[in-house]
């Protein structure tokens, strides 16, 4: 999609939830996990678009696919590449260069169960680590950085590992 049609799309729907602010809340298409053997899964959106996920052969698996781990970077990356584009089509900023890289380091004892001390190891990310790369035509470097302060800001993935919220496990057997 071209920029001015990105940037044509924002405002038509930033005046509709102004107007309608309850038009915002959308429940989010749901990631449907289907274990296909060894530590091996397919998640799909429903709509036929799915992905394969394995673990590293240290955690029984084959190493054959993305790992779990590595598609919650990459929903970090891919998510806040989209707010930067957004917000810069909105803005008129002409990107010329935007690449991101999302890293982590995790204590796979936890994966395990270990602890330490007095308590279980956390088997969560930590020092988790977002670079971007970012290049305009037409933006100054602080103006850039304003533009990559906000779509932190407004980033769903980036919210989601910021500020951790209870899941709701339901179980059916």
């Amino acid at each position: 999609m071209a920029t001015s049609d990105i940037a044509a799309a924002v405002r038509r729907t930033e005046k509709v939830f102004l107007g309608r602010p309850s038009a915002a809340l959308q429940p989010d298409a749901p990631a449907l996990s289907r274990w296909i053997g060894g530590v091996s899964v397919v998640t799909g959106d429903g709509s036929g678009r799915e992905i394969v996920s394995d673990l590293p052969p240290a955690l029984g698996g084959d190493g054959a696919a993305f790992t779990p781990g590595w598609l919650s970077r990459a929903g970090l990356a891919a998510f806040t590449a989209s707010c930067i584009a957004m917000l810069a089509a909105r803005d008129g900023i002409e990107l010329t260069r935007l690449e991101l890289e999302a890293r982590s380091r995790s204590d796979a004892r936890g994966v395990f169960g270990m602890t330490e001390g007095a308590g279980p190891i956390d088997p969560g990310p930590r020092d988790v680590e977002l670079t971007v790369r970012i290049a305009a035509a037409n933006a100054s470097p602080q103006r850039l950085r304003e533009l990559v302060d906000a779509a932190q800001a407004i980033s769903p993935v980036a919210s989601v590992v910021e500020q951790a919220r209870p899941v709701t496990l339901r179980v059916e057997l």
